[in-house]
């Protein structure tokens, strides 16, 4: 670590840590809802809607959160959503209908975007140029250890209770001590105006803007219908928490490996290599193994698929970045941000009508789709346009990435 960076950390350290209590709060309710919309009778495709409300919400807080950081700053901002937030998680409990719990999720969604935003712009903002990357790196392991946490603390309580609810909302609201504690001082000009051209944003990377809808298809239909397929293989509140929370160790595990490899050969096809893999091993896991196997070998499988496709979206990223000028990063980063918000919406509602009308199955072959369609556009688009000469430095995104200047790098 270097002298800059030890200087810096200890500063942010209070809001990394607000971060990581939200994000664990935040994966926490995300299996909950599913899992408690099945034993409430909601349909997959119900299940599905209500986490694609989520991804809606992300992306239309997202575009808000700016202009009100700018009005009242990052920690009265961080403090209110935060609240709205946590009376959300509470409001799936009070009023159980399908409806009700998808305009409560895609409030969550909204107020998570404006959270991400404080955090990211924050983070930016106080990170010299030769610390920033080390810092945001540091920031997306964060969320994805948070992630795994979140998923295992399903176990502590039954889902049919008020319990898990309870402890979201305490999660969130917790997230609220370090940050409004702390003495750090927040910046007070992070968030600026971004002119988002998605039309421009295709001509310079047209496997990066289709690349991103792909991934948000993938991982919001994995995390939004994931407990649903767990359960429908037989496996219990223990087992759905640990098969989730093994797709977020898959992409914990190979995040760094894969962007390094992308550093150093054409990145396209480091994601087709990753697609394919997902697509092998999800029709393996559906056409040759048994219902009946251990618990550890299906932890295996989904183990390898979350390493295939949740650090794909950073692979994506780092791709468009090497195609744009320094000076249009934050506005490809929102521009992403939008498209893959996009494919997070469509996601789970086509995954969830696929399983309603075929069963378990339909979640594995939505995404096999997508992914299939990923690396073919990769070879179709390698075949059309030479790697990028010079490329800019791979840098971890978190799950849930915002439109912010954390691509100002």
């Amino acid at each position: 670590m270097s002298s800059s960076l030890r200087t810096t950390l200890p500063t942010l350290l209070a809001l990394l840590i607000g971060y990581a209590l939200m994000q664990t709060g935040n994966t926490l309710q995300g299996t909950l809802l599913s899992v408690r919309g099945s034993l409430e009778g909601f349909s997959p495709a119900e299940v599905g809607a209500v986490g694609a409300a989520f991804w809606v919400g992300i992306v239309l807080g997202s575009l808000w959160a700016g202009h009100v950081i700018q009005q009242v700053g990052h920690t009265r901002t961080f403090a209110g959503l935060a609240a709205v937030a946590a009376s959300a998680a509470l409001l799936h409990l009070l009023v159980i209908d399908p409806l009700v719990w998808i305009v409560a999720r895609a409030l969550t969604g909204f107020c998570f975007a404006g959270l991400f935003v404080v955090v990211e712009s924050w983070l930016n903002a106080s990170a010299a140029p030769q610390t920033r990357g080390q810092i945001l790196g540091l920031y997306g392991m964060t969320g994805l250890i948070a992630g795994i946490g979140g998923q295992m603390l399903l176990p502590a309580s039954d889902p049919a209770g008020f319990r898990l609810f309870c402890l979201v909302a305490i999660l969130i609201s917790l997230a609220l001590v370090p940050v409004a504690l702390s003495r750090a001082t927040a910046p007070t000009d992070a968030v600026g105006e971004v002119k988002i051209n998605l039309r421009r944003l295709y001509r310079l990377s047209p496997f990066g803007v289709v690349a991103a809808i792909l991934c948000g298809i993938t991982t919001s239909s994995f995390f939004a219908l994931g407990p649903v397929w767990a359960a429908a293989r037989g496996a219990d509140t223990v087992g759905i928490a640990i098969i989730m929370a093994c797709g977020t160790l898959g992409g914990f595990v190979t995040t760094w490996p894969l962007g390094w490899l992308s550093d150093r050969m054409d990145r396209r096809h480091v994601i087709i290599g990753a697609s394919a893999m997902a697509s092998v091993i999800l029709l393996a896991l559906v056409n040759f193994v048994p219902s009946d196997i251990p618990l550890w070998l299906v932890c295996f499988y989904v183990v390898v698929f979350g390493g295939s496709v949740i650090s794909t979206y950073s692979i994506v990223i780092a791709h468009v970045n090497d195609m744009v000028r320094p000076g249009e990063f934050v506005a490809a980063a929102g521009g992403l941000l939008i498209l893959q918000g996009i494919g997070a919406a469509a996601g789970p509602v086509i995954a969830g009508m696929a399983m309603t009308a075929f069963g378990r199955i339909g979640l594995p072959y939505v995404i096999v789709a997508a992914q299939a369609l990923m690396a073919l556009w990769g070879i179709y688009r390698s075949l059309q346009r030479p790697s990028p000469a010079s490329k800019e430095s791979f840098v971890p995104e978190p799950a849930v990435p915002v439109g912010t200047e954390l691509g100002a790098r």
